[in-house]
């Protein structure tokens, strides 16, 4: 059985200034198994980062369901866990205390939690800025710090929005090696929102493309090159075959259902990207 299970759903806005809805999300099927690393790409405004807040039950659908292990989601749990591209670090606390926060929250006893921070941290190579605060890290680094916060209360699903859309190119390419590096050690469930073609590739077991506005699955790409992968598999042939077919796929959608400006102006005002 997956461990993810999406059933028809949509989502709809009120947009009271003009008394009409902006529909967001249109009949969304999707099943994730478990273990299974995810991304999910597709045209400005297209939903991504709304059907993660629904996983999250951050927002909640005007119809269909998300069930999790069979069970309904309707509340916020530590069972999903979620990485945003602004790091999302509480400045006045240390590296370590960071990472605890999800522990505190937990009512973890100070003991054990610092205990499980600091293993984390060892996981993402920084427990030697346990004591450190964010301004004194790299934005690859604070992202890392993300990623170990997000781990310490063992989900078992690891929501990502975009998280290294803030970092340049080059340390991206190398967060993204880094991020499979800690995924292959307990091999968490991973839903990945990027606007990045070539990192939704190289990341992923399979290839979620939306539609544009209103969101909808398109197509599901399974990606079978074996793992672990190393960052010179984007120059192959192989690569640039589902670079192109994906891409294919991205700009008929934006031809056919409008630019991408207007997609962005259709949802003006909502958390849609």
């Amino acid at each position: 059985m997956a461990q993810l299970t999406i059933e028809n759903l949509s989502l709809s806005y009120n947009q009271p200034a003009s008394g009409t809805s902006f529909l967001a999300l249109q009949d969304v099927n999707l099943s994730i198994d478990n273990g299974e690393f995810v991304t999910v790409i597709g045209p400005s405004g297209c939903g991504k980062s709304t059907l993660l807040m629904l996983i999250a039950a951050l927002l909640y659908p005007t119809s269909g369901s998300i069930r999790l292990n069979g069970k309904a989601v309707r509340n916020p749990g530590s069972d999903r866990a979620l990485v945003f591209q602004d790091f999302a670090l509480l400045p006045w606390r240390t590296v370590l205390k960071n990472v605890e926060l999800g522990l505190e929250l937990k009512k973890v006893p100070p003991a054990e939690r610092r205990e499980i921070a600091l293993q984390y941290l060892e996981l993402v190579n920084l427990r030697r800025f346990a004591h450190h605060y964010p301004h004194q890290l790299s934005g690859g680094m604070r992202q890392r710090v993300g990623i170990a916060r997000a781990l310490s209360v063992s989900p078992e699903i690891l929501l990502m929005d975009e998280p290294f859309g803030a970092l340049d190119a080059q340390i991206r390419q190398v967060m993204g090696a880094e991020l499979l590096r800690i995924w292959e050690r307990d091999r968490k469930t991973i839903v990945f929102v990027t606007h990045d073609l070539d990192e939704a590739i190289y990341l992923a077991d399979r290839v979620i493309v939306m539609s544009a506005s209103p969101g909808r699955i398109i197509r599901e790409i399974p990606i079978r090159f074996p793992r672990p992968r190393a960052l010179d598999l984007r120059n192959g042939v192989e690569f640039s075959g589902h670079r192109q077919m994906i891409w294919k796929l991205l700009e008929q959608e934006v031809r056919v259902n409008g630019s991408w400006e207007r997609a962005d102006a259709a949802s003006a005002g909502q958390d849609t990207c």
